[in-house]
């Protein structure tokens, strides 16, 4: 059977090639017109000498060095952690970094219209209520949301509008547990 398929498939191959005259032989393509074929994203050479130092000393750096640096570079440039699973789904657009600060700088006049919400704690009596609630309300799964709730204080939401956090805080608060608007 393997013969048969295989048989018929150099037919194919053969039916489907250009005449002799268009082939071009391997040993006719120089190395130059390989390297050009080969996409960027395959390409090792990169054409600023300063970056091809950084990128050899970062590729030097164990793990840890490697997480350290990428939250010295998250401080300095203000970047901003990205929850992780559903969190990004469930949340509102935030605001830009520097306008976060424009706020905080400015005085009383203005009235801040986005918050993060911050779950401080819990009654236990309550515990598997809040549970389901935080997994509704942030699409986690079950085991994601009881780690959620069991790692409390942490945050929540970032960058909710207050209405919609006034009523996060009452619902949770009826359950039994404690979410500071922030």
């Amino acid at each position: 059977m393997s013969l048969t398929y295989q048989y018929a498939t150099r037919l194919c191959l053969r039916s489907t090639r250009p005449s002799a005259s268009t082939i071009f032989k391997p040993s006719v393509i120089s190395a130059q017109n390989r390297r050009t074929q080969v996409g960027r994203w395959q390409s090792t050479d990169t054409s600023n000498p300063k970056i091809a130092g950084i990128v050899d000393q970062i590729s030097q750096l164990t793990l840890l060095e490697t997480a350290d640096l990428v939250s010295s570079l998250k401080s300095r440039l203000n970047i901003p952690d990205m929850p992780m699973g559903g969190f990004s789904a469930a949340a509102a657009p935030v605001a830009a970094p520097a306008a976060v600060e424009e706020e905080e700088a400015a005085p009383a006049a203005q009235e801040k219209t986005l918050f993060n919400l911050k779950l401080q704690s819990f009654d236990t009596a309550a515990k598997p209520k809040v549970i389901k609630e935080i997994k509704s309300m942030l699409g986690l799964s079950l085991v994601d949301s009881k780690k959620f709730v069991e790692s409390a204080p942490k945050m929540m939401k970032e960058g909710v509008p207050k209405e919609e956090g006034e009523k996060i805080v009452e619902t949770l608060k009826a359950l039994g547990a404690v979410v500071v608007m922030e």
